[in-house]
């Protein structure tokens, strides 16, 4: 286990009792280097969404356990948010609470001079994620009736060391 990942599991650990008594559930924990500074950031979420006191309740709480704990030798911003409406999908449980709704999957190298594909998310394993992909891609961007009434869909299959990211789709 990285130091990474080891500061992430620790941090989980010491969070998951505080938004349990919350009212909030813990959907990811990451710490990352950005420019200079280390960031330990804690993503959380409830059904209806997290408030701005939601999060700073959270902060807070955690705040205090990761000072009696200081297991982090780093300087750190602690950062506590909600992920956000195009969230990234990072793990299995994200792709579960996502099937059927539509995502954007990026690939690190194109395929078919692609690397940004939309469907909606259909299944996964541990080698790979399925989406169901609009077959009338061009129609459906002119604004095509018929495309959005009728759509035929085409599987479409990634292995996972190929995706660099899966969020889902931000419907403005």
């Amino acid at each position: 286990m990285s130091r990474r990942e080891e500061y992430e599991s620790r941090t989980e650990a010491l969070l998951t009792p505080i938004v349990r008594e919350m009212g909030v559930e813990i959907y990811d924990v990451e710490y990352v280097k950005e420019g200079g500074d280390w960031y330990l950031r804690a993503y959380i979420d409830k059904p209806d969404g997290v408030s701005i006191n939601d999060c700073e309740a959270v902060s807070r709480a955690l705040s205090d356990e990761l000072d009696r704990e200081d297991f982090i030798p780093d300087a750190y911003i602690l950062e506590i948010s909600s992920p956000g409406l195009g969230r990234t999908l990072k793990k299995d449980k994200h792709l579960q609470k996502s099937l059927g709704e539509e995502v954007e999957i990026r690939l690190y190298k194109p395929i078919e001079k692609r690397k940004e594909f939309i469907g909606i998310l259909d299944s996964f394993d541990e080698e790979r994620i399925t989406i169901l992909e609009e077959k009338e891609q061009g129609a459906k961007a002119a604004g095509s009736a018929e495309a959005s009434q009728n759509p035929e869909f085409t599987p479409r299959s990634f292995k996972r060391s190929e995706i660099a990211l899966v969020r889902l789709t931000i419907d403005f």
